[in-house]
């Protein structure tokens, strides 16, 4: 069984998009890439030596950062409140 069902998507993308078939917004892309990272940086805790998890994780680290970093230029006020939602800053 896949740990990202459809419905999870879906459910990300209502919590931080404007709706459940908002795909393609900063907020919802970055809210899936930090769950996805969450899931494969468990999943590294177990398996060390999975190169591959590995380098799909830094990809999707990357990915989420240049997103966050093209938000925080275009519009700080959404920069902060997904910052805030998803708990990403210390």
């Amino acid at each position: 069984m896949s740990y990202l069902t459809p419905e999870k998507k879906q459910e990300l993308f209502a919590q931080y998009g404007t709706s459940n078939t908002d795909t393609g917004s900063s907020e919802s892309q970055i809210a899936l890439f930090s769950y996805r990272i969450s899931h494969l940086t468990e999943h590294l805790k177990k398996n060390r030596h999975d190169y591959g998890t590995q380098r799909s994780l830094l990809r999707l680290v990357g990915k989420r950062r240049r997103l966050l970093e093209y938000l925080k230029q275009t519009d700080i006020e959404r920069y902060r409140a997904i910052i805030k939602a998803l708990n990403l800053r210390k």
